[in-house]
């Protein structure tokens, strides 16, 4: 039987513990190449930026005491997508699985995230896609820390990429956004969920004396449980420390009745 091919990124970077992580559970299930931003690549959402340099750097890592050749771009979570699928593999896996990422990503902020981006853009390729997270502190998003545990995150992103790999999904299920809590273990249940429409963080000006000063837009938490429906993303990692399941699709048109919306459009 042929061994699966699985595309594995992320947008935290080719160091991240994360990514390896997620690499040693996945290569139980098929054939695993890793095209990584070379640099931190978090917020970048689906972007193109044609400021990346696209230069591509082979690289030897070991993962569970074995020599692994991965690629490392210059350029954002799904240029690198786009980098492996044209360049380095030649075809479509059968899987693209991004992450496991330093934070939860969930809420209307999805479209910001790196990790959900380059899961978008390989789905946007037709092929069945993973975006996986872990909920953490603020103050490791951008770190390499060796503090996060990404052992429970490495298991449910085997367990929905076998499912991926197996079964054939609804057309209108482009991908799946998987946010695992903080502190799961291998029992905790999981729970399909719908994006929550909050917004999870909010930003904050940056503090500078001048506007000539380089500067970045800062974020803080902003989550809020009062009045989030249990069906959520939020609701469903927040408040049930459960397994958040979110089937997307790239069909972003809204839900409204089209004819309400005519009639309204048209009264004048």
């Amino acid at each position: 039987m042929r061994k699966a091919q699985i595309l594995l990124t992320n947008d935290d970077g080719i160091r991240s513990p994360g990514l390896w992580a997620a690499a040693a559970v996945l290569s139980e299930l098929g054939f695993v190449t890793v095209v990584a931003p070379r640099d931190q690549s978090s917020g970048m959402g689906r972007s193109l930026p044609n400021t990346s340099d696209g230069i591509m750097r082979e690289e030897q890592v070991q993962v569970n005491g074995q020599e692994w050749s991965v690629f490392a771009v210059g350029g954002s979570p799904a240029q690198a997508v786009l980098h492996g699928v044209l360049e380095v593999l030649k075809f479509k896996p059968d899987l693209v699985v991004s992450g496991i990422n330093y934070g939860e990503n969930v809420a209307s902020g999805i479209t910001i995230s790196g990790t959900v981006g380059a899961a978008m853009e390989a789905a946007s390729l037709g092929i069945p896609s993973l975006a996986v997270s872990l909920e953490t502190d603020s103050k490791y998003h951008l770190s390499y820390s060796e503090d996060v545990n990404f052992s429970a995150a490495a298991g449910f992103a085997k367990f929905f990429a076998r499912l991926l790999l197996q079964k054939k999904f609804p057309a209108d299920v482009d991908l799946l956004k998987v946010d695992v809590p903080w502190g799961a273990t291998p029992q905790t249940p999981w729970q399909l969920t719908r994006v929550s429409r909050q917004r999870y963080y909010e930003p904050v000006a940056p503090q500078r004396r001048s506007w000539s000063e380089p500067a970045l837009i800062g974020y803080r938490p902003a989550g809020r449980l009062e009045d989030e429906p249990p069906d959520t993303d939020v609701y469903v990692l927040r408040k049930k420390r459960w397994v958040s399941v979110s089937p997307l699709s790239l069909d972003l048109t809204s839900r409204v009745d089209f004819g309400e919306l005519d009639r309204l459009l048209r009264d004048e």
